[in-house]
């Protein structure tokens, strides 16, 4: 049962190993990371099981957890490597597995009895009589569709008080229930079932030109987003999610950078109640984003986003500390330059404000004006103070 007391687990999307050390160093308490094969993310994702085993030993040396994403729509196929697959998870000894398809939950049972199992967000979970039914069949966790409303949160967790509830908190928004959409299967035949989606309801749709009048889209000029749900945001709302009996509060975006990584985690694992409304406008002008939602939260509609893919940022992520020293190491993403006003985005989203004076090539020492991502660059940064490892910088554009 959830206390009032008791810490809220922050948990992290991880795409790889990189932003995987990001999420953590800015205050996750726990990663979800899943290969291509078995998991809802089959781009943007380097993970096999040397790399599980990997992070594993990782995050349990930090005082860490590891959840493995194995909640694809399985059809028969899926299922022949599915068990070698589950005995080496249960080798490696990762802390749970998400998943969502009943067949898949009883081939992991055969092969791994005791393993803690929380069911995917995909297995649409909405009513406190689907948590009961998932209790008896020895689910530890659910993980509730993003359509659930606080007062059914709380109803659940009145009547189910056993099990454990997680719950989304900020990301993206499918334009579909909890992700169960055909677009991309229907338009390049990658389904978004089987971890493949392209997105198609982020896409401009353009005018097109003959068919009848009453099929033209004119939301602006050149076409319109008529699919492109905004971002969830409940950074001001975390309090009553707690109260409500949620344990563990989720972030969406194993396919983003880890600035994004970086300023999520920080921001989550930061907030309370008197600052959030600081973090809340941190997030809107700092990041790139859709505009943002509170979802389902309070019985309202997702809201969408018609006018365009998404909005604009002044900040553009364009560097990443790789080891602390004095001056700084960093890898430059897009590009930087001597006279760019910056943030130094430190764990816990502690922030050095700065206007770039000096910096140097790392291999020769010699003083440069610029760097630019494109061309795997390294260099040093002078800063007044020593900076940690796996901060990230941005700068204003």
């Amino acid at each position: 049962m959830n206390k009032n007391n008791k810490k809220i687990e922050l948990l992290a999307p991880a795409g790889n190993m990189e932003k995987m050390k990001v999420a953590l160093a800015h205050g996750a308490d726990a990663v979800y990371v899943g290969i291509p094969d078995f998991s809802l993310r089959v781009r943007i994702n380097d993970f096999n099981i040397a790399r599980i085993k990997e992070a594993t030993q990782y995050c349990h040396k930090r005082g860490k957890k590891i959840y493995i994403t194995i909640n694809i729509f399985a059809h028969n196929q899926h299922l022949k490597n599915l068990p070698q697959y589950v005995k080496k998870l249960k080798e490696i000894k990762v802390d749970a597995l998400i998943v969502s398809d009943p067949g898949v939950i009883g081939v992991v049972r055969e092969c791994w009895p005791k393993v803690e199992i929380h069911l995917s967000t995909q297995a649409n979970v909405t009513n406190w009589q689907a948590v009961k039914f998932w209790r008896d069949q020895g689910i530890n966790r659910i993980i509730l569709g993003r359509e659930v409303s606080l007062s059914e949160i709380k109803e659940i967790h009145k009547k189910v008080p056993e099990i454990e509830l997680e719950y989304f908190v900020h990301g993206a928004m499918c334009m579909a229930y909890s992700g169960r959409c055909f677009l991309s299967k229907e338009f390049l035949n990658r389904s978004a079932n089987l971890g493949d989606c392209v997105q198609p309801c982020r896409w401009e749709f353009v005018k097109a030109k003959g068919h009848d009048e009453e099929f033209e889209l004119v939301e602006e000029e050149h076409g319109s987003y008529l699919l492109n749900s905004k971002d969830l945001c409940l950074i001001e709302h975390l309090q009553e999610l707690k109260d409500a009996g949620v344990v563990s509060f989720k972030i969406e975006g194993r396919a983003k950078s880890a600035y994004y990584q970086a300023v999520v985690a920080g921001i989550y694992s930061s907030a309370t109640q008197k600052n959030q409304s600081f973090y809340k406008k941190e997030l809107e002008t700092k990041l790139v984003h859709r505009g943002f939602t509170k979802g389902f939260l309070f019985g309202e509609k997702a809201d969408q986003n018609i006018k365009n893919s998404h909005e604009e940022c002044e900040w553009e992520f364009c560097g990443q500390v790789i080891k602390s020293s004095k001056p700084a190491v960093v890898k430059v993403h897009n590009s930087l330059k001597v006279g760019d006003i910056i943030e130094i985005i430190k764990p816990k989203y502690d922030i050095i404000e700065m206007k770039v004076e000096k910096m140097y090539d790392v291999d020769t020492g010699n003083s440069i004006k610029e760097a630019h991502g494109g061309q795997e660059k390294t260099i040093l940064l002078e800063v007044e103070a020593q900076v940690p490892k796996y901060s990230v910088i941005r700068r204003r554009i």
